[in-house]
């Protein structure tokens, strides 16, 4: 069962109205109000996403008769726009990444806590068909100890977005914009991540010197064992399929179209026994998922997909890939 939760969005951002309110409203939940810094913008947006009322005063849209809130303005805006609706009382799903320092991401799983609201990240790949697979999979022993993980992110970013996320005055990069999907992936299935090293460059004919590609190679604590994973996150590649491919003791597992936004991908396992297709079942919207889990979290029925301490953890591994790339050094997180 879900709870038709009232939603108000703050910003008037191109996901919320691509992906997050259509999942919204298809399972019953109602988005009455949306907030931008500009009046124009946020009626202009709540006009044409059938959203009843749009203001440029956050207090404002703060004291309407909502359930919780969806945080999708600029990274920069994150931390203090989320504090203002725990405060308020608001339960809160924030885009990634959750804060751009580890400090007030943790300011903001603490101001939850104390509220006795619920804090999620919109991290919209852990629960896809492909690396819920993935765990199941290492989990019962099918391929042995895991050795290493290597993810192929490189995409094209639309044109659409090619606005602040090229640079890096408001949280933009390819660091906080992907790294961090791929670290809600490799968290869960590995552990706590140890150290981090990244190499970025600049390959995309935007304004701004911020990194857009990026390899970095994290060394992971799975259960005092190492594990390294290799990431290539970009905004710049327009001719591959994303992947993910586990490496194991006793055989590998390579998943096709795996970082995506749909439920979607296809998984092979690989053994001595030789190569079988991996039965998935698709076609489950994933912010579906995710607002499934956080709707039932608002009534103490479980936790989110990805909590707001998940989150922490996600974001600690993508400024660590950044640091590494501003000072050339590997950064040791534990």
């Amino acid at each position: 069962m879900t709870t038709a939760l009232r939603w108000a969005l703050i910003g008037a951002s191109d996901i919320a109205s691509t992906r997050v309110v259509p999942a919204m409203r298809a399972l019953g939940h109602s988005v009455d109000a949306v907030y931008s810094g500009s009046a124009e913008r946020a009626q202009r947006y709540a006009a044409d996403n059938g959203i009843a009322f749009g203001s440029s005063d956050l207090a404002e849209l703060l004291a309407l008769d909502i359930d919780a809130v969806y945080v999708s303005s600029h990274n920069d805006l994150h931390h203090s726009q989320a504090i203002a609706a725990i405060a308020a009382g608001k339960h809160v799903l924030c885009e990634k990444p959750l804060a751009l320092s580890i400090d007030d991401a943790e300011n903001m799983v603490a101001a939850a806590d104390e509220a006795g609201v619920v804090l999620a990240v919109n991290h919209h790949l852990p629960f896809s068909p492909v690396h819920q697979r993935v765990r199941e999979l290492v989990q019962s022993g099918a391929i042995g100890k895991v050795l290493s993980v290597r993810i192929g992110h490189a995409v094209l970013l639309p044109e659409r977005l090619r606005g602040w996320r090229t640079g890096g005055a408001r949280g933009g990069g390819v660091a906080l914009d992907i790294t961090c999907h791929d670290a809600s992936v490799l968290n869960p299935l590995l552990g706590r991540a140890r150290r981090v090293t990244a190499l970025g460059v600049k390959q995309g004919p935007w304004a701004g010197d911020t990194a857009d590609a990026i390899m970095t190679v994290i060394e992971y604590d799975n259960d005092g064992d190492a594990v390294i994973a290799q990431t290539h996150d970009a905004f710049t590649i327009a001719f591959d399929t994303t992947s993910f491919t586990v490496h194991g003791s006793e055989g590998s597992l390579f998943g096709r179209n795996a970082m995506t936004q749909d439920s979607a991908g296809t998984l092979e396992l690989v053994d001595e026994s030789g190569r079988s297709e991996v039965p998935l079942e698709l076609g489950r919207n994933l912010y579906e998922i995710i607002l499934t889990a956080f709707a039932a979290a608002t009534r103490g029925e479980g936790a989110p997909t990805v909590s707001g301490r998940d989150g922490v953890e996600t974001l600690r591994v993508a400024l660590a890939a950044q640091e590494s790339i501003t000072t050339g050094q590997t950064i040791h997180l534990c």
